[in-house]
C-alpha cells in the first residue's frame, strides 16, 4: 500500500464540496466524505502489517542536500493518530450536514474542514521534519478559516486571530528545533532521528532542542500558560469545536510529545518542566471549566484540563506512564467530541448554550440527554466507561513516579484534586442543563435533533461504552502498537482489566467522586469566592497588547518610512556593510594561496573604464539623459568582462538585458524631472554618502580579492563532466537551465510572469503628466514617430527575429537559449513601438501580452510533467540522435520545448512592461506655479 493516497486522497476532497455546491446538502455531503472514507479504508488495511511490528515508509527525494523529501511513514502511533482523524472526520461530516444552516456556505466549509484534515494526516504521517512542520503551519491556517468561518461576527474574527498569532508563534520555535534536531542528529528522516536518542541527548544543544519543541507543542495544546487562545476558538461552528478538541489541533501538540518522547524524553529536565506545564494546566483548565455558563466554555476549559491530564503523564518518569498517555488521548477524543456534538444540538435546538437557562432538557430530548450524560459521566472518571481506566492508570502512575523528589508526595494530591473538579463541572454539565427544573426564556420550544444528527453521537457514546466494559478486546492491539511506538522499545506488564482489587488508586477515584459530587453541592459558596475576582477578557487583553504593537510599528515606519529613497538606501547598504565587514575584520589576511593573476593593458583598459564610467555617472548623476548614456558604458564594460572570462551566455544576457533596462530607464524618465539641482543634497549629506559608498567599496573589494586568491571547491566539474551524457548538451550553462537546474528557471519564470502582471495592475491605475518640453523649456518636436526611424525599424525587424530564431535554436550547444532569443525578439518589438507608437502596434495585433505570458509558462510546465509518463523524475530532458535528408545528423531534445516556454514568457513579460509604460500618457495641465 503506497502511504501517499492517505493525505492525497482527503487533499483531493477538498475540491469535491467546491464543484458539488448546485447539489443538494445531502449530496454534497455524501460526496465530501467518499474520499476521507477511502483514506481511512487504507488506514483500516494497513492494521495488519502495523500490530505486527511492521513501519510502513513512502518516500520520494526532493532535494536530498538539504534535508527535504516527501516522505510518509505509520507506525502504532501514526496509526493511532490516523484513525482517530478520519473516523472522526467522517462523524463531524455527518454532523456538520444538519448542523450548518442554509444561509451558511456549506461547500466552503467543507472544504477547510478537509483542509484541516489533510493537514493533521500530513503531521501524523510525516517522516521528514521540516515536512512535518510544513502540515504542522498548515493546521494553523486551516483551524484560522475554521474559526473565523462566521467572519461576520468580531468574537469569530479575533478568536481565529488569536489562535493564529499564538500557535504561529510556537511554529516558529518548533521550526527552530527541528532544524536543529536535525543538525544534531545528522538526518531529518524522522524515523532515523527517532533512533538517535542517546547521542542528541548527550549534546549540548539538547536543552535549546527540548524548549523549543515543547513550545511548539506548548502553544498548540493550550498548555498554561499559552492556554487563553482555546476558548477563544469556540466562537467557530460546532462542528469545528468537536473536530478541533477530540482529534485535531490540540491533539496536534501531545502528538509532538509523543512522537519525540523516546528522543527527548529520559531527562530530569523534560519530566520536570512537562510534569510541572501539565499539572498546571491541569488545575487551571479544570478549575476555570466549573465556573463557566457557557456549555462550550465549559467544554473548552475541560478540553485545557484532560490535555494538560496527557502532558502530565508524559513528564511523569515511571514505566507505564506514556502508555497511560496514549490511552487518555484515544478516550479523549471520543467523549469530547460526543460531548461537543451533543452540545451543539442543544444549541441547535434551544437556541442558547447559556447554562443559566437550559434546565430540564430530559423531558424535552430525552435520546440526545441519555448521550450526554454518558458522555459527561465518561469525562468525570465513573466506572464502565472509558475515562475510568485512564484516569485509573493517571493515579496509579502519580503514586510511583518520583520526579521532584521528597515533594513527590504532591502530584498524587493534585491529581485527586483535579480529578474531583472534573467530576463536579462534569456533575454540573448533567445537572444544569437536563434537570434543575425548567428551562428559562429560550428563544425556541427544545426538541430532538433530526434522526441523521444523533448518530455520530451515538457511535462514540458506544465507544465510550465499550472501551469502558471490555477495553482489552476493543483497543487492546490498538494500545500496545501506538504505545510501543511512543517508548521505542518493549513494553512493560500492564492490565487494561476494568477491575484490579481495592487498591490505592481506587481510592483516589473514589476521593474523586465524592469530592466532587461535595463541591457541586456547595457550588454556591464556591461562585461567591470566585465572584470577588475580576474576571478579564483573553480576546480583549489580546487585543490590547497587539494595538499597542501595531501603534509602535506605525509610528516607526513614520519616522522611518518618509518617503525618501536615500534613507531607504543608505539604511540598507549600512546593513549590508555591517554584516559583509565584520566578518572580514576577523580576517587576518586577504591575501590567499592561489597566484594573482597577471594584468594587460586591455584588462587595465577596461577597468580604468568602468571605473571613469561610474563616477561620472555619480557626478553627472543630476543630469538624466546624460547619467542614463554613462551607466550604459558600465553594462557594456561588464558585458564584454563576462566575454573576457569565457562566459558568453552571460554577455549576451547581460547586453541584452542592458538594452530592455536602457529602454525602460528612457521610458521611466522621460515622466521625471529632466535636471535635478545639486542643492538639493546639503554637503553633510554628500560626506556621510560617499563615506558609506567608499567603505562598502573597499570590502565588497577586500572581499573578491580574498576569495579569487583562495582555492575553492566547485560543483562546476560535475556539470562540465554531465553534460553532454545526460543533458545533451554542450553548452553548459543552457543545459544547467533546462535541465540540471529547470526546476529552478521554472520558478524563476513564474516569478517573471507574476511581476509582470503586477507591474501592469499598478500601471493601469496610474495618470502621470506628459511634459511638453525639456527641461530648458524646448518644446518636444511635433513629429512624434519619424519615418526615417519607422523605415530602418522596419528593415531591422525581419533581420532580428531571425538573429533571435538562431540563437534560439542553438542554445543547447552553443551560447544562446529562449531567455537571450526572447529579449532579442523583445527589443525587435520594443523598436517598432519606439518608431511607430502604441495604436500602431495595437492594429497589428500586439495589444495583449497576457496569454503569451499564459502560453509560455503552460509549456513549460507541461514539458516538465511530461516526463512523468515515462516514469521519469519531474524536468528530466529526453533527447536523441536523428539522420534527416539534406540536413544529416540533428539532436532533438524536450529541452527546446521547455525552452520555448521561456522564451514567449520573457517576451510577454518584458512587452506587458515596456508597452503599457509606454502607454502612460495624459492631456492632464499640470496646475499654476508647478514646476515641470
Amino acid at each position: 500500500m503506497n502511504l501517499l493516497w492517505i493525505p492525497l486522497l482527503p487533499l483531493l476532497g477538498t475540491l469535491v464540496p467546491l464543484v458539488t455546491t448546485r447539489l443538494s446538502r445531502s449530496q454534497s455531503a455524501a460526496l465530501t466524505a467518499v474520499l476521507p472514507a477511502v483514506a481511512l479504508a487504507l488506514v483500516l488495511q494497513a492494521i495488519p502489517d502495523v500490530f505486527a511490528g511492521k513501519s510502513l515508509v513512502v518516500a520520494f527525494n526532493w532535494v536530498p542536500q538539504l534535508g527535504l523529501s516527501l516522505s510518509f511513514h505509520m507506525d502504532g502511533l501514526g496509526l493511532l493518530f490516523s484513525l482517530l482523524i478520519l473516523g472522526i472526520g467522517l462523524l463531524v461530516i455527518l454532523y456538520a450536514r444538519y448542523y450548518l444552516s442554509a444561509q451558511d456556505h456549506m461547500g466552503r466549509f467543507y472544504a477547510y474542514l478537509i483542509l484541516f484534515m489533510t493537514a493533521m494526516l500530513g503531521i501524523v504521517l510525516s517522516n521528514n521534519l521540516l515536512q512535518l512542520w510544513f502540515f504542522w503551519e498548515l493546521t494553523s491556517i486551516s483551524s484560522f478559516l475554521l474559526i473565523s468561518f462566521w467572519s461576520n461576527k468580531t468574537e469569530a474574527r479575533k478568536g481565529a486571530r488569536m489562535a493564529l498569532t499564538i500557535t504561529g508563534a510556537g511554529g516558529l520555535a518548533l521550526l527552530a528545533g527541528l532544524i536543529l534536531l536535525g543538525e544534531v542528529a545528522g538526518t531529518y528522516t524522522l524515523s532515523e532521528v527517532l533512533q538517535r536518542g542517546d547521542l542528541i541527548r548527550a549534546s549540548e544543544l539538547y536543552p535549546a532542542i527540548m524548549i523549543l519543541v515543547l513550545l511548539g507543542a506548548f502553544t498548540k495544546s493550550a498548555q498554561f500558560p499559552f492556554h487563553f487562545w482555546l476558548p477563544h476558538a469556540m466562537a467557530a461552528p460546532t462542528p469545528v469545536s468537536a473536530y478541533l478538541h477530540s482529534a485535531t489541533m490540540v491533539k496536534a501538540g501531545v502528538f509532538l510529545m509523543a512522537r519525540f518522547y523516546p528522543v527527548l524524553a529520559q531527562s530530569d529536565l523534560w519530566f520536570i518542566t512537562v510534569s510541572l506545564v501539565g499539572l498546571s494546566t491541569l488545575l487551571v483548565g479544570a478549575y476555570t471549566a466549573l465556573f463557566k455558563h457557557d456549555l462550550k466554555g465549559l467544554l473548552a476549559y475541560s478540553t485545557i484540563s484532560h490535555l494538560g491530564l496527557i502532558t502530565l503523564l508524559f513528564g511523569l518518569n515511571t514505566q507505564l506512564a506514556a502508555i497511560a498517555a496514549v490511552f487518555h488521548i484515544i478516550n479523549h477524543a471520543v467523549f469530547k467530541a460526543s460531548l461537543f456534538m451533543a452540545a451543539g444540538i442543544i444549541d441547535h435546538e434551544s437556541g442558547s448554550r447559556d447554562m443559566r437557562q437550559l434546565n430540564g432538557l430530559w423531558k424535552y430530548m430525552p435520546h440526545t440527554a441519555t448521550l450526554a450524560m454518558v458522555a459527561a459521566a465518561s469525562m468525570a472518571g465513573v466506572p464502565l466507561l472509558n475515562g475510568f481506566l485512564s484516569k485509573e492508570m493517571l493515579f496509579a502512575e502519580t503514586l510511583h513516579q518520583s520526579t521532584f523528589g521528597s515533594l513527590s508526595w504532591v502530584i498524587p494530591i493534585m491529581a485527586t484534586i483535579a480529578g474531583a473538579l472534573a467530576v463536579a463541572y462534569s456533575v454540573r454539565f448533567i445537572h444544569d442543563v437536563f434537570f434543575n427544573g425548567e428551562p428559562i426564556n429560550l428563544p425556541k420550544t427544545p426538541h430532538e435533533p433530526p434522526r441523521y444528527m444523533k448518530v455520530p453521537v451515538e457511535v462514540l457514546v458506544v465507544l465510550c461504552l465499550l472501551v469502558g466494559i471490555v477495553p482489552e478486546w476493543s483497543v487492546g492491539e490498538l494500545l500496545r502498537a501506538a504505545a510501543g511506538a511512543v517508548v521505542g522499545q518493549a513494553l512493560p506488564d500492564y492490565s487494561l482489566s476494568v477491575w484490579h482489587g481495592f487498591n490505592l488508586p481506587l481510592l483516589m477515584s473514589g476521593l474523586a467522586v465524592a469530592g466532587g459530587a461535595w463541591l457541586y453541592y456547595n457550588r454556591g459558596h464556591l461562585f461567591s469566592f470566585q465572584d470577588q475576582f475580576i474576571e478579564r477578557d483573553a480576546k480583549l487583553e489580546f487585543e490590547r497588547i497587539v494595538q499597542r504593537i501595531v501603534a509602535a510599528a506605525t509610528r516607526f515606519t513614520e519616522w522611518f518610512d518618509n518617503g525618501s529613497l536615500q534613507r531607504y538606501a543608505f539604511a540598507l547598504v549600512v546593513t549590508a556593510l555591517v554584516f559583509a565587514g565584520w566578518p572580514m575584520l576577523q580576517l587576518e589576511e586577504a591575501l590567499g594561496s592561489r597566484p594573482e593573476q597577471p594584468l594587460n593593458w586591455a584588462v587595465i583598459a577596461a577597468a580604468l573604464i568602468l571605473i571613469i564610467g561610474t563616477i561620472t555617472t555619480v557626478v553627472f548623476s543630476h543630469r538624466r539623459l546624460l547619467a542614463l548614456v554613462l551607466i550604459s558604458i558600465v553594462g557594456l564594460i561588464v558585458s564584454i568582462t563576462f566575454a573576457y572570462f569565457s562566459a558568453p551566455d552571460l554577455a549576451l544576457t547581460q547586453l541584452s538585458v542592458e538594452v530592455v533596462t536602457i529602454i525602460l530607464f528612457l521610458l521611466a524618465l522621460y515622466f521625471l524631472p529632466q535636471h535635478a539641482s545639486l542643492r538639493d543634497s546639503p554637503p553633510q549629506r554628500i560626506v556621510r554618502d560617499l563615506t558609506v559608498a567608499s567603505l562598502v567599496g573597499a570590502v565588497v573589494g577586500t572581499l573578491c580579492y580574498a576569495i579569487i586568491t583562495r582555492p575553492f571547491d566547485s560543483i562546476s566539474s560535475y556539470f562540465l563532466e554531465n553534460s553532454k551524457t545526460l543533458g545533451g548538451g554542450t553548452n553548459v550553462v543552457n543545459v544547467i537551465l533546462v535541465d540540471f537546474r529547470g526546476y529552478d528557471t521554472l520558478g524563476e519564470i513564474v516569478v517573471l510572469g507574476i511581476a509582470a502582471l503586477g507591474i501592469f495592475k499598478l500601471l493601469a491605475g496610474m495618470r502621470l503628466f506628459v511634459p511638453s518640453s525639456d527641461y530648458r523649456g524646448r518644446p518636444w518636436s511635433a513629429d512624434k514617430h519619424p519615418m526615417m526611424l519607422g523605415m530602418v525599424s522596419q528593415s531591422l525587424l525581419p533581420l532580428a527575429l531571425l538573429v533571435s530564431a538562431y540563437i534560439f535554436l542553438r542554445g543547447h550547444n552553443l551560447p544562446g537559449g529562449g531567455f537571450i532569443a526572447g529579449l532579442i525578439t523583445a527589443i525587435a518589438l520594443i523598436q517598432q513601438y519606439v518608431a511607430h507608437g502604441v495604436d500602431w502596434m495595437k492594429d497589428r495585433g500586439a495589444s495583449s501580452y497576457h496569454g503569451v505570458i499564459a502560453a509560455g509558462l503552460l509549456i513549460a510546465v507541461a514539458t516538465g510533467l511530461g516526463s512523468w509518463l515515462f516514469g521519469r523524475p519531474f524536468m528530466t530532458t529526453w533527447f536523441d540522435y536523428f539522420d534527416w535528408p539534406v540536413v544529416g545528423k540533428f539532436e532533438l531534445a524536450s529541452a527546446l520545448l521547455f525552452d520555448l516556454g521561456v522564451y514567449l514568457t520573457v517576451i510577454g513579460a518584458t512587452l506587458l512592461i515596456l508597452a503599457n509604460l509606454g502607454k502612460l500618457t495624459t492631456s492632464e495641465r499640470p496646475k499654476p506655479g508647478v514646476s515641470n
